[in-house]
């Protein structure tokens, strides 16, 4: 039972991950400190779905399932929980690609706005003086 306790709260971890990977660049927007936690975030998760590898997370997830007395799946999370949500049936690989443009073009947007903002705000501040 622990273990399986355990083994779903990686997938809780995980999807929070990936919702961070995705919309953390807005969250960035409002706290910029976290910035610094989100870039290297943002650009793992972007490249762990271009380059098709599997997130460390899903090995220890099916590894605590397995000590759950359960079975483990293959492949990653997104495949695994997400896309069964999204798009049930069976989808081409090439959605991965998809999926990291798409959380790639969202991070883009949003510190494009970062940037924009400050840059308004110090030609702002120079005109004030």
């Amino acid at each position: 039972m622990f273990h399986r306790w355990l083994a779903d709260a990686v997938v809780a971890l995980h999807g929070t991950f990936v919702m961070f990977v995705v919309v953390g660049g807005f969250l960035a927007l409002r706290w910029p400190r976290l910035r610094w936690i989100h870039v290297p975030a943002a650009l793992w998760g972007v490249l762990i779905e271009y380059a098709g590898w599997v997130c460390p997370l899903t090995p220890l997830e099916n590894l605590l399932r397995e000590r759950a007395g359960e079975a483990g799946y293959s492949g990653g999370f997104v495949e695994h929980y997400v896309l069964p949500a999204l798009y049930p049936g069976h989808l081409p690989s090439s959605i991965r690609w998809v999926l990291g443009s798409f959380a790639l073009t969202v991070n883009v947007a949003a510190y494009a706005l970062m940037w924009r903002r400050t840059r308004h705000r110090s030609t702002s501040a120079r005109h004030t003086h």
